[in-house]
């Protein structure tokens, strides 16, 4: 068995939940200890950087001592929950197919950028430059694998080993989480003039966000990411059947493009509250701003992705260059100033109670980033 392919069923054997998502689940730990003993063997120098209890980063480093331009790759180690999967954590390999949790998100990545580091030392090393493996926490949350790391490390470029399919993505979208809170007057259901239903006056609300979200998707798209949108994700409300709703609330996302700050979502949803008070002096509802990433991309005329398609050619793949719908931790690699992109195998099912990654994509980009790094380092 190639050992790309060993380690990734290693990887996808080892529970990593993420414990903010899922209560109780174990977390990095486990896998962090399998991975830094595989750098190790394979000759890095590894160290293990606790973020928070239990859920360390671990970064592998290859150095040459001749000077030289600095790559890192990065790929996160946690996964989400296996509700309604039958045996998530045994690996099966299937039709060229290799099914478990974390398989395609992100494990498959994983396995290839530190199966290619570990080539490049058997192969003798870097002719100059050094290579930095990062192993990171909390991805599938709020990244704070990611923000610990670009405080400790630096690189001229990085990439991200997320799944794209082996296309080469140079930009991602954002996301903003919005909390509307909407007042109401509670009241007995048969006392209609005392009572303000805060759920119909959620309502309001929502009718003006899907024509938000008509109109931003009706815009000129970004011609890699697409347009903006947004949707309602959670509604609370109400107490019991007889009574008037005296509060009901909204969490929604907004996804943005480069070209928005993360501060747009929340501007957009103040100025439907502002406008739906002017419309009525009843109305009561406050918006609030939960939690937000920014969008990426690289400068146009940064090297980076030139060089991994020819890179990407010489191992047989077929380059393209594209954009990402999701959101992932190359921004933070990016707006800290290490330029960023996206390449890794494909597959399909994340998130889903059946996920996979292609085993012959694992292998093709194991030696895209070989070659990578001789042209880059």
């Amino acid at each position: 068995m190639d050992p790309a392919i060993k380690l990734l069923r290693e990887l996808v054997a080892v529970n990593s939940v993420n414990p903010t998502l899922v209560r109780g689940a174990p977390g990095e730990r486990e896998i962090a200890d399998l991975i830094a003993a595989e750098m190790r063997r394979g000759g890095l120098d590894v160290s293990i950087e606790t973020v928070a209890d239990g859920r360390p980063n671990v970064v592998g480093v290859l150095e040459s001592r001749i000077a030289g331009q600095t790559l890192m790759f990065c790929g996160h180690t946690d996964t989400v929950g296996v509700t309604g999967m039958m045996d998530p954590f045994t690996p099966v390999d299937r039709d060229g197919r290799l099914y478990g949790r974390g398989a395609q998100d992100m494990k498959g990545g994983v396995a290839a950028m530190i199966a290619a580091a570990i080539s490049v030392a058997e192969r003798g090393g870097l002719s100059s430059g050094r290579l930095i493996v990062a192993c990171v926490v909390d991805e599938e949350h709020s990244s704070i694998g990611a923000d610990a790391l670009v405080k400790s490390w630096r690189a001229d470029a990085a990439i991200v080993t997320e799944p794209t399919d082996l296309q080469i993505a140079v930009g991602h979208k954002g996301f903003a989480w919005i909390n509307v809170a909407v007042e109401g007057k509670a009241a007995h259901g048969s006392r209609p003039a005392d009572g303000q239903d805060a759920i119909l006056r959620l309502g309001r609300v929502l009718v003006r966000l899907e024509a938000l979200d008509r109109a931003l998707q009706a815009r000129p798209p970004h011609p890699l990411v697409g347009t903006g949108s947004l949707h309602a994700s959670i509604i609370e409300g109400g107490r019991e059947l007889s009574s008037y709703p005296d509060r009901a609330s909204l969490q929604m996302e907004r996804r943005t493009l480069p070209s928005e700050d993360e501060a747009t979502a929340l501007h957009e949803v103040q100025q439907i509250l502002d406008a739906l008070t002017a419309e009525d002096r009843t109305f009561r509802a406050e918006a609030t701003a939960v939690f937000s990433r920014p969008a990426y991309e690289i400068a146009g005329d940064h090297e980076l992705p030139g060089i991994l398609s020819a890179a990407l050619a010489h191992a047989g793949g077929q380059p393209r260059v594209t954009g990402a719908s999701f959101w992932t931790d190359a921004a933070v690699l990016g707006h800290a100033g290490i330029p960023s992109i996206l390449f890794g195998p494909g597959g399909a099912g994340l998130h889903s109670t059946e996920e996979y990654v292609n085993i012959s994509d694992v292998l093709v980009c194991r030696d895209a980033l070989v070659e990578l790094v001789r042209r880059y380092c």
